[in-house]
């Protein structure tokens, strides 16, 4: 971990909620299609253009699942959680500067109306199931030219599948900066346990079905490098 990678990460995160959130602020929150190509547009960006510096993590959950599988180390994980969240918090100042900060507010995930916390917290831990499980498969085991794209259809697609429900954060850092500056705290610990759950799961459960063993003439001196 150098000052680079975390200069990455908060970039990464200040773009996705720099961009979400302002596309919510621009269609008024009533164009679902607009908003989640945003997000995953934000994100196909950052992946593509700063992967390469960082491993491209920009949210906790990502981080936390890679902790889990040994592909980081927790002094590297909480340097990326620290950055994370600042992106997110100085984002979030941002379009409250330019917008206001009801927009902050009106940007910041929640559950539905018609829906418990039980039933959203279900849906934060499916979606970042689904978004771990691409960005394993896409940029982790297989290192695609196409990751970045993947990972951005991977958040479309669950923006799209479960906004209704819990507002698809599937991101830490989507919620605590807007929280903190819209003064937004309802059911704030959906959008922790749920990312956390869910991207814990699908690293350990895809390094468990796909991860190939390391090859019996490895010199365990030395072992893959730690982020």
């Amino acid at each position: 971990m150098n000052i680079r990678t975390l200069v990455a990460e908060f970039i990464g995160a200040f773009t996705l909620c720099f961009v979400g959130i302002g596309a919510i602020a621009a269609t008024q929150g009533e164009n679902l299609v607009a908003i989640a190509f945003a997000h995953g547009l934000a994100i196909a960006l950052m992946v593509i253009t700063l992967g390469h510096v960082s491993g491209g993590h920009f949210n906790p959950a990502v981080t936390f699942g890679m902790l889990l599988t040994g592909r980081i180390n927790p002094a590297s994980a909480v340097g990326y959680w620290v950055a994370q969240l600042l992106g997110g918090l100085v984002a979030a100042l941002f379009i409250s500067a330019i917008y206001g900060v009801d927009a902050v507010t009106t940007g910041t995930p929640a559950p539905g109306a018609n829906y418990s916390a039980i039933q959203a917290v279900m849906m934060e831990v499916f979606l970042t199931f689904f978004l771990v499980w691409v960005i394993f498969g896409a940029a982790i085991h297989q290192k695609y030219t196409f990751a970045g794209l993947a990972i951005g259809l991977a958040i479309t697609m669950d923006i799209l599948a479960g906004a209704a429900v819990s507002g698809a954060a599937m991101n830490p850092a989507r919620v605590l900066g807007p929280a903190i500056v819209g003064g937004e705290w309802a059911s704030h610990w959906i959008y922790w346990v749920g990312p956390l759950v869910g991207g814990g799961l699908a690293a350990l459960l895809y390094d468990l079905l796909y991860r190939k063993p390391e090859p019996p003439h490895a010199d365990p001196q030395y072992p893959p490098r730690e982020v």
